[in-house]
């Protein structure tokens, strides 16, 4: 006989759970009703009550239930079974545990922000980048962008339902996750906090942190400068870290045959003169008898290839500025790469002299202020001296003032026979925007314009310099 299907109990565990969610990311205030309930449903699973406590981080829940570390690993990116279902009452298990790390994450309150605060909402959003499938900070843009993330595989959501793509939905939530930080970062008396190096020890070091403290630098003395250029540093050192693992050692040039090779014992090619030798082999006294030695050749072409980098350090492009500043130091850093290195908004200035410390170089850089690209121009020019062997990289959302004039120059630079590369943005999220006049007139060069994760960079990058 037919008739309605049996209500599936599994499925109405999960909906009370993220009912319960939705309430409390609207209205801080608990309903009776779906806190009694979840904690029933929460028990019943064999979970700790800790879960549905909002004051509870995550990293204390899985001090006092170690085991469940594991769980929150991947959480949201599970694996089909092997006949391609999912275990339903696993599916309770996994909504609880998420409806702990997007509630911890995603109500993040109102009123000043302590340090305490900012550093367990740190740790919070660490837990969900790994629920992801990420490394702690990969989506925020901190130490862990070499990780996964937005390469993860796509995945379901329930029996029976279709399986999103977490390639696309992953890197959204990482400007949103930086939105939220910025937030909680404006929200603090950060000079108080900076001013008491207890304080400022709990500090975790993040793209947010670092803008506010560049902005701030020129209002801070004594201590609290201090324990900002160590926050700062400490972010410089682990993202150039990372950066350093995506650019992998340029080559140093072509062997250059026409250079004779230098007749030193470093250099002796053994396996070459032993093949070259062999009909010199005297098998009644078994011995090779060598009348010529063969060496390699070690020179190399040494012209060297410049790296411009122009970045626009208006307020809109903090993130981007940071992270240029670092990669440049990195290419400074190989061999036969020489780089130049200018910021600018309606002034112009050389960093160049910098550019192998982006720490000493983020010191020096006054964000905010408008963009006047033709100011930059005037010192990007004169830098290129051999056109073939040099690159120009342009950072900015190209919102200018002298369009025109701005784009003209471009154009003639391109036409000059330098790569000429515009990036729109970049930011470990990859989000950013491009004035549209620009995007179209840079199309139509043949020079589309880049914006996307920094990597897109770091792979034209290593293109033109190896």
């Amino acid at each position: 006989m037919g008739g309605a299907p049996a209500p599936d109990p599994d499925e109405n565990r999960r909906q009370v759970l993220y009912w319960r969610l939705l309430a409390r990311l609207f209205d801080p205030e608990e309903q009776a009703s779906l806190e009694s309930a979840s904690l029933a449903v929460v028990e019943d699973v064999g979970l700790p009550a800790a879960l549905l406590d909002p004051g509870a981080s995550v990293d204390s829940v899985v001090q006092r239930h170690p085991e469940l570390a594991a769980e929150f690993d991947g959480l949201m990116t599970p694996e089909p079974d092997e006949d391609g279902t999912r275990d339903r009452a696993a599916e309770v298990r996994r909504a609880a545990l998420a409806s702990k790390v997007l509630l911890n994450v995603f109500a993040s309150g109102s009123g000043t922000v302590t340090a305490e605060q900012l550093a367990r909402w740190q740790s919070d959003a660490g837990w969900l980048e790994r629920a992801l499938g990420c490394r702690p900070g990969e989506l925020r843009g901190g130490a862990g962008r070499a990780g996964a993330g937005p390469g993860v595989s796509p995945t379901g959501t329930g029996v029976g339902a279709p399986a999103p793509d977490l390639s696309r939905l992953i890197p959204e939530i990482g400007p949103e996750l930086g939105s939220i930080e910025a937030g909680l970062v404006k929200r603090m008396h950060l000079r108080e906090v900076l001013a008491d190096p207890a304080l400022a020890s709990r500090l975790t070091p993040s793209m947010s942190l670092i803008e506010q403290l560049l902005r701030d630098k020129n209002n801070l003395s004594g201590v609290a400068l201090a324990n900002a250029k160590a926050l700062i540093r400490r972010y410089v050192d682990e993202v150039t870290e990372v950066l350093r693992t995506q650019v992998e050692k340029a080559t140093v040039g072509e062997l250059d045959r026409s250079v004779p090779p230098k007749r030193v014992y470093r250099n002796l090619d053994l396996d070459r003169t032993i093949w070259k030798n062999l009909t010199n082999w005297d098998p009644e006294e078994e011995r090779l008898y060598v009348d010529r030695l063969y060496y390699r050749h070690t020179s190399r072409k040494t012209t060297p290839q410049r790296l411009i980098v122009v970045v626009d350090q208006s307020g809109s492009m903090v993130d981007s500025m940071v992270n240029c500043t670092i990669l440049a130091s990195i290419f400074a850093g190989l061999p036969k790469v020489d780089v130049h290195l200018i910021a600018y908004d309606t002034q112009a200035l050389d960093l160049t002299p910098w550019a192998h410390d982006p720490f000493e170089t983020l010191l020096r850089t006054q964000l905010g202020g408008g963009t006047d690209g033709t100011v930059a121009m005037a010192l990007a020019q004169p830098k290129i001296a051999e056109p073939r062997n040099t690159v120009v990289v342009w950072i900015s959302d190209f919102y200018e003032w002298r369009t025109d004039e701005l784009f003209e120059s471009m154009a003639a630079v391109h036409r000059s026979g330098a790569k000429f590369i515009p990036v729109g943005s970049v930011t470990s999220s990859g989000r950013g925007s491009v004035n549209p006049w620009f995007r179209e007139k840079f199309k139509d060069l043949g020079t589309p314009v880049i914006s996307g994760h920094i990597k897109k960079l770091v792979h034209e990058l290593k293109t033109f310099l190896t």
